[in-house]
């Protein structure tokens, strides 16, 4: 997995070990994303996903400790299993919070698929490395999930 970041929009990739078909329904499929979504010790208990341009999304995740708290956004772009877009909110902001686009492409690799994150732009730096850190262990919940079924 390699990260950078361009101003305070975050760029990662990662190369996973499934075609790019089983990768996007990973990427975009309820059941699938409650499998592997969130940083390490989160769970998903409810995804609604309806993923047409213009649908909605909608995750509650619960912390190891804590309240559940939801983030959701709208489905700009569909392109399976090449390309998905959309805009991304939490319900509870935080100060420092606002809606940012995340754009996953998917490529062919050799060993599967490598998937490219664009996320953003950030408010502040503090909100950049909050993201970097979630979609870090997210992707290798990820590669896990997909290992485990190869």
């Amino acid at each position: 997995m390699s990260e950078h970041t361009s101003g305070l929009v975050l760029n990662l990739e990662c190369t996973v070990p499934a075609k790019p078909e089983e990768t996007f329904r990973l990427l975009t499929e309820p059941d699938e994303l409650a499998a592997w979504w969130g940083p390490h010790g989160f769970t998903i208990p409810a995804v609604e996903v309806n993923l047409v341009a213009g649908g909605r999304y909608r995750f509650t995740m619960a912390p190891p400790e804590g309240e559940p708290f939801h983030l959701s956004g709208t489905f700009l772009e569909i392109d399976p299993p090449w390309r998905v877009v959309y805009t991304f909110s939490w319900e509870e902001p935080a100060p420092d919070d606002r809606e940012t686009v995340v754009d996953l492409s998917l490529a062919r690799a050799d060993s599967g698929t490598h998937v490219v994150l664009s996320q953003g732009p950030f408010l502040t730096e503090e909100r950049l490395a909050l993201h970097t850190a979630g979609w870090s262990d997210s992707f290798q919940k990820l590669g896990t999930v997909l290992a485990g079924r190869a």
